[in-house]
């Protein structure tokens, strides 16, 4: 329903930069830690960091369903949430340059992201705020040309390749604010690393792509790296908020399909007590189910996207779609290591390694109980719960 040529194309072309890219590859990345530069540099040339970036600035200037199909082509192949995010936080992460960012900006900016010359940390998430973003306490001080910071971030990802970082901050107290959303402010700046401490997070999956707390001490950055107006940033980062939970949602399909097809290779292959354990119902049955509800999620994800793209309201189908692609992802991955046995659990089959990257996608960017929370509230017309 939501297929057409343009996407398939999409598909083909992205497929044939990451097939390049296999298990071993990806194996190695998840042993040693080290960024996937190669990957990042083919994905570059091929012209796919920009595909949402306007082209003005050297983008493809496609839409959140292009977006989606890429990335859950990139996530298809063994790479996981790590070859994901490797591409996904240039995709919508600086969305808010895109929309409010002014000319010199953009043109200073957006084509070094797009050929893969800068790369860009988010400081967002706070240690003692979580999802309360309002309640962030990073300050930027305004003094003479710019602004001094100081603050903390937690969960920053790719701070300890990256250059430049975007950062959220308060720029007005929140006792001084009419409303608690007002008084943030967005800058995009240099990633200095005599006044930034980035602190590597050891972590469960996605080990190539780094997170990070980050402790930022008496950082100078010039008026120049505001974006739009000073105390607006809390709505400039909602606008990329639905396209992030449709890519999620599409990475985390993708994952699990990865691992399902795996499954379903093992089981025609594995024989025991003479015959194929893929000709036992029990084996058949819970591959079949995961087969339906990644599908399921996956039309969930396109209709949130085609939704964003026609500039319709998608909010309850893009968290939703978030919810359910995660859901679908984590199971069918669980049910490739139940399937594998024993095997399932050693890193040679690579299906442990799928359930550990794509378990992240039921905790981040947003929670399934704040989901469950925003549809009880936005779609049921029930009272607000927290």
């Amino acid at each position: 329903m939501f297929e057409s040529e343009d996407l398939e194309a999409v598909r083909q072309g992205v497929g044939a930069v990451v097939r390049r890219f296999g298990d071993e590859y990806w194996a190695a990345r998840d042993l040693d830690g080290q960024f996937p530069r190669e990957f990042h540099r083919a994905m570059a040339e091929g012209g796919w960091l920009g595909i949402t970036m306007p082209e003005a600035y050297g983008g493809a200037n496609l839409g959140v369903r292009e977006a989606a199909v890429m990335m859950h082509e990139i996530a298809s192949h063994g790479g996981g949430m790590t070859a994901a995010s490797t591409v996904h936080i240039n995709l919508f992460g600086p969305h808010p340059i895109v929309v409010h960012g002014s000319n010199a900006q953009k043109q200073n900016w957006l084509p070094r992201l797009v050929r893969g010359e800068d790369q860009v940390a988010f400081g967002v998430t706070e240690p003692n705020t979580g999802l309360d973003t309002t309640r962030i306490k990073t300050f930027a001080e305004k003094v003479d040309g710019g602004y001094v910071v100081n603050g903390q971030k937690v969960w920053t990802s790719t701070a300890q390749v990256a250059n430049k970082i975007m950062l959220l901050t308060r720029t007005k107290k929140i006792e001084d604010c009419k409303s608690p959303v007002d008084g943030m402010s967005i800058f995009y700046t240099d990633l200095d690393r005599t006044r930034i401490d980035v602190q590597k997070i050891p972590k469960m999956g996605r080990h190539a792509v780094d997170s990070n707390a980050v402790f930022i001490d008496n950082l100078f950055v010039p008026d120049e790296d505001l974006i739009g107006e000073d105390g607006k940033g809390f709505g400039y980062i909602l606008h990329s908020l639905n396209p992030e939970r449709v890519l999620i949602a599409a990475e985390a399909i993708a994952i699990g399909q990865d691992a399902l097809r795996r499954a379903a290779r093992y089981a025609g292959e594995r024989v025991v007590f003479g015959r194929p354990i893929g000709q036992n119902q029990g084996v058949q049955h819970r591959l079949a189910e995961q087969w339906m509800y990644l599908e399921s999620a996956w039309l969930t994800t396109m209709q949130a996207a085609s939704l964003y793209d026609e500039g319709q309201p998608c909010g309850p189908q893009a968290n939703a779609a978030k919810f359910l692609g995660a859901r679908a992802g984590f199971n069918a991955c669980w049910s490739a290591i139940e399937t594998h046995g024993g095997f399932g659990y050693a890193k040679e089959y690579h299906v442990e390694r799928l359930f550990r990257e794509v378990s992240i996608t039921r905790l981040a960017p947003i929670t399934e109980q704040l989901i469950l929370s925003f549809i009880s509230e936005k779609v049921l017309g029930l009272p607000k719960s927290y």
